[in-house]
């Protein structure tokens, strides 16, 4: 590496968005961390480096989570396996791995990290088939559940959210020096909590007087927020009502046209979600892993109201067991828990946030970044 940084390539793809934060968040601690010393690049490896119709997964993957979720199931079901997983990358190597082999040739990475299911075992396997013995690094960004599909005994590193994860690639044939539990990589806008909520309150033209409820349904806006958003307003809660729709329009329009019963707000996509978060004193929203990991940072209670099929449905028993929030997808139950719980006299809410804060890894980044600079054979210095 002598005269230039060292080359690390991110694999990652756009279904749904918390690949792509992981993604940028490693980039951004890498930076943080290295400086000059390291040059990363982030590929959406499925859209760009992938042959039809692999490369249109992305497109595909919100429809099919919100109108056929019985279909994703399905697929997570028979993919579920060591063995069939094997078998299926085996039958799609021959066919995407000259894809992923021009891809390597042009950046020529000193590491490869993935943060996405589909790049690993062909990621890995195109990379030893062309002689090199790059590190290859796998950031499991599901929480609880590791798939097989994230699973390939041949990396040279496996990073998990959990040790319920790690313990899932420890049964795929991992070895344990090769597993390590190191949190969801999430942006340093969140490691640094905020704790100032009445300023941020004002910066964001809130009320003062009145509790704030956050109601998320990710980057794409997914779940029903129109029916628990509305339960809480029909509720008359004495609170004010923040929905964040994300790239939703249609759902936002269709908010925005509401004669509202309640102090409510109407958001699109933001970027600034630790400053809502922290302005928050409750968030309802589904059981993805990177709005959990953000709140547990964030110490907000959580009403989980829904989850993907597979991968998302054990994050609901994680954050319940842990006293972290509950799982209701009733927006009049919603309503109901949340009247008992903005009382005055009530103190779940605090309990809750406390639980929350035990289960944050505000530090998860940087330390994939370290543990992957310290595969490569010439480490750089660190940036100061």
């Amino acid at each position: 590496m002598t005269g230039r940084g060292a080359k690390l390539l991110i694999l990652m793809s756009d279904t749904g968005g918390g690949h792509r934060s992981a993604a940028e968040a490693i980039a951004e601690a890498l930076a943080a961390l290295y400086g000059d010393g390291v040059q990363t690049t982030v590929v959406d490896a499925l859209a760009h480096h992938m042959p039809f119709p692999w490369n249109q997964i992305g497109r595909l993957y919100v429809p099919v989570v919100n109108y056929a979720p019985w279909l994703w199931r399905l697929l997570w079901w028979l993919t579920d396996s060591p063995r069939r997983t094997h078998w299926l990358f085996s039958a799609l190597c021959p066919w995407i791995g000259p894809k992923l082999r021009q891809l390597f040739l042009a950046v020529q990475p000193d590491a490869v990290i993935s943060v996405h299911p589909a790049c690993n075992h062909l990621g890995v396997w195109t990379l030893r088939q062309m002689g090199w013995q790059t590190p290859f690094v796998t950031v499991v960004t599901d929480l609880v559940r590791a798939h097989p599909l994230w699973l390939c005994p041949q990396v040279s590193l496996c990073l998990t959210a959990t040790d319920e994860a790690r313990q899932d690639a420890l049964r795929a044939g991992l070895s344990p020096e090769k597993t390590h539990v190191v949190g969801l990589p999430v942006s340093s806008r969140f490691a640094r909590r905020l704790t100032d909520g009445h300023s941020i309150r004002a910066r964001l033209g809130l009320r003062s007087d009145l509790p704030v409820v956050l109601l998320m349904g990710g980057g794409e806006g997914v779940g029903r927020l129109y029916e628990v958003a509305r339960g809480i307003a029909q509720a008359r809660l004495p609170a004010q009502l923040v929905v964040v729709t994300g790239r939703n329009e249609t759902l936002r329009r269709r908010l925005e046209a509401i004669a509202w019963e309640i102090p409510t707000r109407i958001e699109g996509f933001v970027d600034n979600v630790p400053e809502w978060m922290a302005a928050a004193d409750v968030l309802v929203t589904k059981a993805g892993p990177g709005v959990l990991s953000e709140a547990f940072i964030a110490g907000l209670p959580l009403v989980l109201n829904g989850a993907i099929p597979g991968q998302e449905a054990p994050n609901v028993d994680y954050v319940v067991t842990r006293g972290a929030g509950i799982a209701e997808a009733n927006p009049a139950r919603i309503a109901g828990w949340l009247a008992e719980r903005l009382r005055p006299d009530d103190e779940t809410l605090a309990r809750m946030a406390r639980a929350a804060r035990r289960l944050a890894r505000p530090d998860a980044a940087l330390q994939v970044a370290r543990q992957v600079v310290a595969l490569l054979p010439d480490r750089p210095p660190s940036a100061g």
